[in-house]
């Protein structure tokens, strides 16, 4: 993800790079569903995911525009608290990625849905240590574990998917457990939603909202639930 602090005549002319760099992102598919579900507690009326799957500026777009989340924030997860700014993540030397913690009600969708809609769409699973024209450690694809059964579903869905040979090439997706997640600076809230035509969004991000809306109509809704004002849809 690039500086916020490009002028409009520089971001035009990362735009042009930004097309002229061919991409080796696989294209978006639905891949099949888990076999292995989470099953969630009866009395739980929200439980929480966090996935890193590059900027997390179009994972949040993605997920905010998810049935059943009822929030997304974008944040930083794996390193300590002292380096949870950007400037710092920016580095890659802090073990952090770029993050978006979910909050869902288990009873309109499972963990294993947002897992599904994750390797779908959110990014691309196979590249490792890069998303798009990202690249570092703080763009790795990686399911952050909020407790030992997250872990382990996401870890039989992802041998699940590579014994199909999905995507023709082993995920690149890592599962780190009983790692923090720092919200990011308000400025990165809502970014997709606020800034649609920005040019990195609309060449990298927009797209993801397109194939969410058409791999997965069931599941998308056209009213985001925003940081700055939450909106159910």
């Amino acid at each position: 993800m690039k500086s916020l602090a490009l002028t409009a005549g520089a971001l035009a002319a990362a735009a042009l790079v930004w097309y002229a760099v061919p991409s080796f992102a696989e294209p978006a598919r639905r891949v099949p569903a888990p076999t292995a579900e989470l099953v969630a507690p009866a009395t739980a009326k929200t439980e929480t995911a966090v996935f890193a799957g590059g900027c997390f500026w179009g994972v949040q777009g993605v997920f905010q525009r998810v049935k059943g989340v009822s929030n997304a924030v974008s944040g930083y997860a794996g390193g300590d608290a002292k380096t949870a700014r950007y400037d710092e993540v920016g580095s890659g030397r802090t073990g952090h990625a770029e993050s978006v913690r979910i909050t869902y009600d288990p009873k309109q969708i499972s963990y294993g849905k947002l897992l599904q809609i994750y390797f779908s769409v959110a990014h691309d699973p196979t590249e490792l240590n890069r998303q798009g024209p990202d690249t570092g450690t703080q763009y790795r694809s990686t399911v952050f574990a909020e407790n030992a059964e997250q872990a382990r579903i996401a870890k039989e869905y992802i041998a699940q998917l590579n014994q199909a040979k999905t995507f023709g090439k082993p995920l690149a997706t890592t599962i780190e457990t009983a790692k923090p997640f720092y919200a990011a600076e308000d400025y990165h809230q809502d970014y997709l939603t606020l800034n649609p035509s920005q040019p990195y969004i609309a060449i990298n991000d927009m797209p993801k909202i397109d194939d969410l809306k058409k791999l997965f109509p069931e599941s998308y809704k056209a009213t985001p639930s925003l940081v700055r004002g939450t909106k159910a849809g």
